[in-house]
């Protein structure tokens, strides 16, 4: 497990990319102006991490020992974050001397989004191939265009993704990644780190290779303090001394085997089930990623074994994978958690991903009252996703210790008022522009509905002019 040491509260991008000892990258960053209704009388004082959201309407802890019911829900409350963890939660609590106050009355806080699932790069590719499945999808778009990254094209299309997850929410993202060449991956990191996210890096290793997994571990992901590490593999008996390897390196490096797993139904011929389960991977340390044509004797083995699982519903569907057995999984208490699933998510909206979640069920079953409902599709986006990890010990609740990483929801929108049940309005309501504030580690990344040091405009532009190189080169 890696510590998250205190840091100032609005650090520079080159402070952000000195703990990974590489050049730094253009920067992008500008002076947003403060929104005007934030209590803000002057700039936290240097070094000092201490922050108040004060009187905030509903604050949703996802800790049933803090508020009421299973989503811990407290009224008319503050949230203290102190050196980038939460510190407490509670009516009227005092404001400490050299505390950033926060005014948060109107709104609801609760914990950041947890992004299972990513593949940022693709961002270069969205709304591409719309007519495809998921082998239309690797033949038109995906295959054609990795070749062709640069380093720099690469920085500018994960920068732009990154960003968008965490206007929409996502404080903690786990990234995929089947790119090879050292720099490319070094580019990857620093733009990820860049952002100020939470972030897991997922590495496909080529051939089997755990030194250059190590390398990239112990060089570019582990100085990162929000960045932490997978080996990513796919699942198929035709690649088992490859998934064999992967797992072994896993095991060498302390961390979690990430697999795509039955995505599709032709994928069955596969046996990826089988071959894990040979390898001797199944058990908490195994993250999968669709898992969608399981059967019966498959759903209870993953439960048996605490296998845990992403779930991508708005992707699965636009690529006609299928429906994920959400329901049955929830019955046997499978850890699940959402994912955006890069290029095919086409954008990062998690209200859109935890409605989607909710409803392809209730269409599978034609059943209103199937799992998930609404409190149970907020907890997997928030601390289940961190359970499926194997990070709820650190984020996913606002829990007194854990990291300070919440987000700040404004409900005074046409698409949000008026107000009747907040709590489903999130999930049938919410869409990014609601999303008023966003801290990772108690660091604002986003504030009065922008994001802080971000010039936004630049970011689109260099990753447009990215994209257009690459289109011609092509």
């Amino acid at each position: 497990m890696q510590s998250f040491p205190a840091a100032p509260l609005a650090p520079s991008r080159r402070d952000l990319l000195a703990g990974l000892g590489l050049a730094a990258a253009p920067l992008v960053l500008g002076a947003a102006p403060r929104p005007a209704h934030l209590d803000r009388p002057s700039p936290p004082v240097q070094g000092s991490r201490t922050v108040l959201l004060r009187r905030a309407s509903l604050v949703l802890t996802m800790d049933p020992a803090i508020g009421s019911g299973p989503l811990g829900a407290v009224e008319n409350a503050d949230v203290l974050m102190r050196a980038g963890a939460i510190a407490a939660v509670g009516t009227a609590l005092p404001t400490p001397p050299g505390a950033w106050v926060v005014e948060a009355s109107g709104k609801l806080v609760m914990p950041g989004f947890v992004d299972t699932h990513n593949h940022l790069w693709q961002s270069m590719i969205r709304g591409g191939c719309t007519d495809r499945d998921l082998f239309g999808w690797f033949q038109g778009c995906t295959d054609p265009q990795r070749g062709r990254l640069s380093p720099e094209a690469l920085h500018s299309f994960v920068r732009l993704a990154a960003l968008d997850a965490v206007q929409s929410g996502v404080t903690t993202l786990v990234d995929w990644v089947d790119i090879f060449s050292y720099d490319l991956v070094e580019s990857y990191v620093r733009a990820l780190a860049g952002t100020g996210v939470r972030f897991t890096y997922a590495m496909f290793p080529p051939a089997p290779d755990g030194a250059l997994a190590a390398k990239v571990k112990r060089e570019l992901v582990d100085p990162v303090p929000l960045g932490s590490f997978q080996i990513a593999t796919h699942a198929a008996r035709s690649a088992e001394a490859h998934n064999r390897a992967h797992w072994e390196t896993a095991q060498e490096l302390g961390v979690m085997l990430n697999s795509h797993v039955l995505e599709r139904p032709e994928q069955r011929a596969d046996d990826p089930i089988g071959v894990l389960t040979d390898i001797g991977a199944l058990g908490p340390r195994l993250l999968m990623n669709h898992a969608i044509h399981l059967t019966d004797a498959e759903i209870a083995a993953l439960a048996e074994h605490d296998v845990r699982l992403a779930h991508c519903p708005l992707s699965n569907m636009r690529l006609a994978s299928g429906i994920m057995r959400l329901s049955d999984l929830g019955r046997r208490g499978v850890k699940v958690g959402l994912g955006l699933d890069g290029g095919t998510n086409d954008t990062s909206d998690f209200h859109a991903l935890m409605k989607t979640a909710i409803g392809l069920q209730r269409v599978r079953t034609t059943e209103a009252a199937v799992f998930p409902q609404v409190p149970d599709v907020l907890r997997m986006a928030t601390l289940g996703g961190a359970e499926a990890l194997g990070l709820s010990d650190r984020v996913g609740s606002l829990t007194p210790g854990k990291r300070a990483d919440l987000l700040v929801i404004d409900p005074a929108a046409l698409n949000f008022a008026p107000r009747f049940d907040w709590i489903g309005q999130i999930v049938f309501n919410g869409r990014p522009e609601n999303i008023d504030a966003v801290f990772v580690d108690g660091r604002a990344l986003k504030l009065g509905g922008r994001l802080v040091d971000v010039d936004t405009a630049r970011v689109v532009r260099e990753a447009e002019a990215a994209a257009t190189c690459l289109r011609a080169a092509g």
